[in-house]
């Protein structure tokens, strides 16, 4: 039988073993180009290991999850971080686990806002990209270069998400 998750708002303080919420946050803002644009200043750290690794930007346009949805599997990228940013002005969700000798853990399911991104560090598990509503582009920054930077799990029992919000 699986184990419903619920589903909790993106923080900065829930997110932080996992990552960085990537949103406009006014402790980092600063005045450039003549005083007219405001600069959200070093949200993310981008991470790239190996000889010949790079960072490189994507689209990604992600097709709508339809709940209840069952979360069967979890990635993580040992080579590089991953971040994704929403262009199409829609919430998503997003779920993380902490390695439990080398699996994923019990996940944790976030409702990210339209205007929140999130940059997934090295290692960590987490589910690929889950639009709801519509189908949504989001901008990644994410590793190019020779190496394997994918490992995949896949749950014996899933966990299933009922409803997309909180």
């Amino acid at each position: 039988m699986s184990e419903i998750l619920s589903v909790s708002r993106l923080t900065q303080e829930a997110f932080a073993p996992f990552g960085e919420v990537i949103e406009a946050d006014p402790k980092t803002m600063r005045f450039i180009n003549g005083g007219t644009t405001e600069r959200f200043h070093a949200l993310a750290s981008p991470e790239v290991a190996g000889e010949g690794a790079r960072v490189i930007l994507n689209i990604f346009r992600g097709q709508p999850r339809q709940f209840p949805y069952a979360i069967t599997m979890m990635e993580r990228h040992p080579l590089g971080s991953q971040s994704f940013s929403p262009l199409s002005g829609r919430p998503f969700l997003l779920a993380v686990s902490a390695d439990e000798d080398g699996r994923p853990g019990r996940p944790q399911v976030f409702l990210a806002s339209a205007g929140q991104g999130v940059n997934y560090r090295r290692n960590v598990w987490h589910h690929p990209l889950m639009a709801f509503d519509a189908v949504s582009d989001f901008l990644i920054a994410d590793r190019d270069g020779p190496g394997n930077n994918l490992e995949e799990f896949f749950f014996d029992t899933p966990y299933l998400i009922t409803e997309p919000r909180p």
